[in-house]
């Protein structure tokens, strides 16, 4: 963890590049640091940010081809507010950069969502990704 879903109409796909939103904010959340300590706010080889198209939507009252993209993070609880707000800020920033062409284009609903997971009931994971970029 952390992970980024982005799920979004499909009428969007071919007005916009959405590997390069995933990468871009895959680097937004490299990018924080904790104010206090400096330190990483997410793991890199935890950070994952994955997309979906909609198989089925339906927007507003349907009378025009709107379109929405909702975005969820989820990550382990242990952050302090100030940074949960900082990440979910510049998220919301580069969002709103990727699809400012768009908005001035066509309606469109952007949703950003942050969700800490306080009590997990199970968090099995299997990964070799992590000792790639924890050496030192």
């Amino acid at each position: 963890m952390p992970h980024l879903v982005i799920l979004y109409t499909p009428n969007i796909e071919a007005e916009t590049d959405m590997t390069a939103l995933c990468r871009t904010l895959a680097d937004t959340m490299l990018a924080q640091r904790d104010g206090d300590t400096g330190q990483p706010v997410f793991p890199t080889g935890g950070t994952r940010v994955l997309a979906y198209p909609a198989a089925h939507h339906a927007v507003a009252d349907g009378q025009a081809d709107y379109a929405f993209v909702y975005l969820n993070l989820r990550m382990a609880s242990g952050r302090a507010e100030a940074v949960k707000k900082k990440a979910g800020d510049e998220l919301l920033a580069a969002v709103r950069t990727h699809f400012a062409d768009l908005f001035a284009r066509r309606h469109i609903g952007i949703t950003l969502q942050i969700d800490e997971s306080p009590g997990q009931v199970y968090d099995g994971k299997h990964s070799n990704l992590h000792p790639l970029f924890n050496k030192g």
